[in-house]
């Protein structure tokens, strides 16, 4: 009977500690985060006639507390204002302009952006919103995720601060200037007259801006520290929760942490109690065990969410989230990276944050997007050339298995750099993506120097406070151990043509290396010589800048050599600015192993054939060759087989071995037909067949995704391709075309991969049109709020029409301002 008693105890003892547990974890504690990216004011400024200005200036707006002049107060008129939303790149929208010979304007892409230009470099925003008098006594922090760039930020005329940078995120409390049950003004002036690159950075609120509520008691912006250790099969998960009490009285609380895996089951918890003193900051350290947990790993990323919660008085008043991996990362001098104990060859792009239609406002899914493909080719790691990413790239990264250098964008140790530094490690150190920390890139004044030596070591020591987890390095292109490259943890180099590793590694067998940038090579997606004028590059691996290496250089040389970790291509995607080694009319890079639609080039399948576990038979060129029979015609294959034979309309051209790291070539007189490759790998066949083609009859409009949710941000990227009456793809099609839209979407940007189109991105009335380039282009569609259909046609005057149905699903929206 005891017994019977003692169960049914342990029994509802065990009910009582689930439902206690239950509602701890589905309560918010009063926390919200919103986003505030809908239903903004913009107007362009004018930084040389203060008139067109809105007289910015005139009346000292720095010279008394909340006296700022008609345009930064709430009372302002702004409907004449265009309507927009968030992210916004507004130098994406400007026409290219070749008047002006400046260096730094072609490195930018050709747009007129900067000091010559005062009529299109200062940017306005405005939002107004409503908080209600229930909400009295909660605090209130706007985040802005990105800026570009110098701007000042007002609410109801009081100045809350400056940011400089384009990239470093920012955040203000407004609780003190906030107006209840009445019309808030929060006002941006955006200044994007200097760069901070030499390349297109795009202008504007480019990231997202949040509207974070809490209760006084709570956890900060970034207030957990989340790093494990893994040993014989289970983790220990060390936590660290910093509390900040900004109320009058001493507050007696608990935190509970509980760990959460991926099918939402609480694998480990603990509580601590505290005591807070009035406006205060305390840091609690706890240690967590989980019993077989799922290693965050490439092929498999698997997450688990820290959940933190105070509560007093048995009341949630706060409650805290962060994602987190459990695995282990390390790097040796003689073997390169291990990630859980098992060896991984760092296969590596750079990538700039910009793509076709949107400049550098990326949507999040195109973040998803662009690391899918690369994936899909067998890369592993993402450099984020040159500057702190947007998280939603961290967080495409951490679920989708990419391994991460974060890097910081300008090195200095005066307060400003320092706290652009920090902000990004506490930003980003729970990201199990993230391997290492880029202090910087080619500084070439200071990388050498006793300067950029200390510089480092500054850094360093930041790096190693806020985040011991992992190790720094620096992107050098120099040959020199002097200066930086005497004390960073990674040596990294930046093209093997400038540093030469192999002298380097004699004499300093000590360090561990990679690259940090190699290859380079340039070439334009369809086109087979290079063509000045026009300013292409022949879509073979054989051209490259005098610093850099043909992509098959390249990796031949780090496959060999084992105590190289790996390296980093620049760069996987093409991006606006740098064009090379033409200028007008090409307007940006040919060092994309994709165009900027993400289209690859040929050198993609170089790379998937090398990089990844795929069968891989790619033949080029085309075969649409009017007017060149009887020419030679250069044939290249990239593959993984043993073998491969190439046929031209059923006739043999020669069977050929495969080197490693190579690639195969013929070289063929045109006839029109069909161009079969036909390889042996391991005794299975592997073909790839190319037809001359008819003349373009249609296109194909291909979503990436043919459902998407009706929360007015997500995507469907539809690839357009040429196609002649027999359903061939048409390779050399370069026919004009309208779309139009219907239903519950909207077109955000078109774009062909055309390194030389000056064809606008963004049609603000509508109105879409875009050329086909090399027999392909892009349409990017965004769902609106409303669940439907959304029907997108492309349309040409001796085409045949075509259409594809999207379909917008009724989904949870993003809690948001609006």
């Amino acid at each position: 009977m005891k017994a019977w008693k003692l169960l049914n105890v342990i029994f509802f003892s065990t009910i009582l500690i689930s439902t206690a547990q239950t509602k701890l974890l589905t309560s918010n504690g009063g926390r919200e985060k919103l986003l505030m990216d809908f239903n903004w004011r913009f107007h362009f400024g004018n930084s040389s006639d203060y008139q067109k200005d809105f007289n910015y200036g005139l009346e000292e707006p720095f010279a008394k507390a909340g006296a700022g002049n008609s345009v930064l107060r709430n009372d302002f008129v702004d409907t004449t204002w265009r309507l927009i939303n968030l992210p916004h790149d507004w130098a994406v929208e400007l026409p290219f302009q070749n008047q002006i010979e400046d260096d730094q304007i072609i490195s930018h892409g050709y747009k007129p952006i900067g000091k010559k230009f005062p009529e299109t470099s200062i940017g306005w925003y405005r939002k107004t919103f409503v908080i209600p008098s229930i909400e009295r006594g909660k605090r209130f922090t706007i985040k802005f995720d990105g800026v570009f760039r110098d701007c000042h930020v007002w609410l109801n005329g009081h100045l809350l601060g400056r940011n400089l940078s384009g990239y470093s995120e920012f955040s203000y409390d407004i609780t003190d200037y906030l107006l209840y049950d009445k019309t808030n003004a929060l006002v941006v002036r955006v200044d994007a007259t200097f760069y901070e690159g030499w390349f297109y950075e795009g202008a504007g609120i480019y990231r997202h801006v949040w509207l974070i509520k809490t209760n006084p008691l709570h956890i900060p912006l970034y207030g957990t520290y989340v790093t494990t250790e893994v040993e014989k099969g289970n983790a220990k998960v060390k936590l660290e929760t910093k509390l900040h009490n900004q109320s009058a009285s001493s507050q007696k609380s608990v935190l509970h942490s509980f760990i959460i895996d991926d099918k939402n089951n609480v694998v480990g918890k603990r509580s601590t109690n505290f005591i807070i003193k009035p406006y205060d900051e305390i840091t609690i350290n706890e240690n967590v065990d989980v019993k077989n947990p799922s290693l965050w790993s490439i092929e498999s990323p698997t997450l688990y969410k820290l959940v933190s919660i105070i509560e007093t008085n048995n009341k949630v008043i706060d409650r805290y989230e962060t994602s987190f991996g459990i695995r282990t990362i390390h790097f040796d001098k003689e073997k390169g990276f291990f990630l859980n104990g098992k060896h991984v060859k760092i296969k590596g792009v750079c990538c700039h944050q910009d793509h076709a239609g949107v400049g550098s406002a990326l949507p999040d899914r195109l973040h998803y997007y662009r690391i899918q493909l690369l994936k899909e080719m067998g890369c592993n790691a993402y450099r984020t050339s040159h500057n702190p990413p947007t998280n939603e790239l961290l967080e495409a990264c951490d679920r989708l298995g990419m391994l991460v250098l974060d890097e910081n964008r300008l090195m200095g140790s005066s307060p400003e750099f320092i706290g652009q530094f920090e902000k990004l490690i506490l930003r980003d150190r729970n990201h199990p993506s993230i391997i290492a920390w880029s202090l910087g890139n080619e500084e070439w004044a200071i990388q050498t120097t006793e300067i950029g030596k200390q510089i480092a070591l500054s850094l360093m020591q930041i790096q190693k406070k806020l985040d011991p987890s992992r190790l720094s390095t620096y992107a050098a292109n120099t040959p020199k151990y002097d200066g930086i490259n005497s004390v960073i943890d990674l040596r990294g180099f930046n093209y093997m043509k400038i540093c030469n590793i192999d002298k380097y590694r004699e004499d300093h067998p000590e360090q561990i290396l990679w690259g940090t940038e190699e290859a380079s090579t340039l070439c334009t997606r369809g086109i087979y010589s290079n063509i000045p004028e026009e300013g292409f590059m022949a879509d073979y691996d054989i051209n490259n800048p005098s610093w850099g290496s043909t992509a098959e250089k390249f990796w031949k040389f780090y496959d060999e050599r084992d105590w190289l970790a790996g390296g980093f291509v620049w760069t996987g995607f093409d991006y606006r600015g740098e064009p090379t080694p033409y200028k007008w009319p090409c307007i940006n890079s040919h060092f994309g192993i994709m165009d900027m639609c993400g289209f690859p080039k040929n050198i993609y399948y170089y790379y998937q054939a090398w990089w990844s576990n795929k069968d891989v038979l790619h033949l080029f060129p085309h075969w649409n060759w009017n007017g060149k029979v009887g020419d030679t015609i250069k044939v290249w294959a990239f593959t993984n087989c043993n073998s491969v034979e190439l046929f031209l309309n059923g006739k043999s051209l020669g069977k050929k071995e495969v080197e490693k790291n190579s690639h195969v070539e013929w070289s063929v007189v045109y006839e029109p037909g069909i161009l079969e490759a036909k390889g042996i790998s391991n005794g299975k066949e592997i073909f790839h067949k190319i037809k001359t083609t008819g003349e373009t009859y249609t296109v194909i409009l291909s979503p990436d995704r043919k459902i998407i949710n009706a929360d007015g941000e997500d995507l469907s990227i539809v690839n357009v391709t040429a196609i002649d009456s027999e359903g061939n793809e048409v390779p050399t099609a370069n026919e004009s075309l309208i779309f139009e839209i219907k239903g519950n979407g909207k077109i955000i940007g078109v774009g062909n991969g055309n390194p030389s189109s000056h064809e606008p991105d963004k049609y603000l009335k509508g109105n879409y049109k875009r050329s086909l380039f090399n027999g392909k282009c892009q349409v990017i569609v965004q769902s609106t709020k409303d669940a439907g259909e959304i029907i997108l046609t492309a349309r040409s005057e001796r085409l045949k029409t075509a259409s594809v149905v999207i379909n917008t699903v009724k989904s949870e929206l993003r809690p948001f301002v609006k």
